[in-house]
C-alpha cells in the first residue's frame, strides 16, 4: 500500500509528519510505503535529522505551495494548483497513491476531493467519520463536521456510509445505525430527524440490518 502523507499540513509541518512518518516504517509489523508531499529542499532537510528508517520506503513527492489555515477551501485548486493538499488527491486519482492523508485545512481536503476523485455513485455530500470509544466499544459518528446542513435523504447516505465502513474496516458484520438526537422516541426532534427516522426504519432490513436505534442527548 501507498499513502501519500501531506507534509505540509500543520502549524508546525513538516516535523510532526516527518516524524510520524518515519516512526510508522519503522514499525515492524508495517509494509506499506509513505509519499511525503511537500516542499522537496525542506523535507530532506528535516529528514536528515533523522537515522536508522528504511528509506525505501519512503518517498519525496515535491509539492512547491501549501493551503494556509486563512486560504478559502473553494479557491484552493484554484489558487494553489501545487499545493500539497492539491497533489497528494491527484496522486490517489492516478492510482500513484492508494490513500491520501492530511492533518491541513479540512474544507481544503474536502473541496479538492470532491473536484479531483468525484463523489461516490449515489452520495452528494463527503462526511466526515470520527470513531468514538464507548463502553461498548468503538461508535462511527457521520458526520463529524462536514456539513450544517443536511436533506434526509443525504442523512441515509450517511447511514449507508458509515454501515459499509463499520463492516469493512471496523469488522462488525450487522452494524446497528443510530440517529443522535434529543430523544429516543419516534417522534422527538425536529422535522428533519423524524423523517430520517422514518425512512431509515421503513430501509430496516437493508441499510439498518443490525438494527435501528434513536440515540437521545
Amino acid at each position: 500500500m501507498r499513502i501519500a502523507l501531506d507534509a505540509m499540513g500543520t502549524d508546525r509541518a513538516p516535523a510532526a509528519e516527518v516524524a510520524g512518518a518515519v516512526s510508522a516504517i519503522q514499525d515492524p509489523d508495517s509494509d506499506f510505503e509513505i509519499l511525503l508531499v511537500g516542499d522537496r529542499d525542506i523535507l530532506e532537510s528535516e529528514l536528515a535529522l533523522h537515522q536508522s528508517y528504511p528509506a525505501d520506503r519512503l518517498t519525496i513527492i515535491h509539492a512547491s505551495d501549501r493551503v494556509l489555515p486563512g486560504d478559502p477551501p473553494s479557491t484552493v485548486l484554484r489558487r494553489k494548483p501545487e499545493s500539497s493538499i492539491a497533489i497528494g488527491v491527484g496522486l490517489q486519482k492516478k492510482g500513484e497513491a492508494d490513500a491520501f492523508i492530511s492533518a491541513g485545512s479540512t474544507g481544503a481536503v474536502m473541496a479538492a476531493s470532491l473536484l479531483i476523485l468525484r463523489p461516490l455513485q449515489g452520495v452528494d455530500r463527503p462526511a466526515i467519520g470520527t470513531v468514538v470509544p464507548t463502553a461498548n466499544g468503538p461508535l462511527l459518528l457521520l458526520d463529524a463536521g462536514a456539513n450544517v446542513d443536511c436533506k434526509a435523504h443525504q442523512l441515509i447516505q450517511f447511514a449507508r456510509l458509515g454501515k459499509v465502513y463499520a463492516q469493512d474496516l471496523m469488522d462488525i458484520a450487522t452494524p446497528r445505525v443510530g440517529l443522535l438526537n434529543i430523544g429516543e422516541e419516534p417522534k422527538k426532534g425536529d422535522e428533519l430527524s423524524v423523517e430520517t427516522y422514518q425512512r431509515l426504519a421503513e430501509r430496516g432490513s437493508g441499510d439498518c440490518r443490525g438494527g435501528l436505534r434513536r440515540i437521545g442527548v
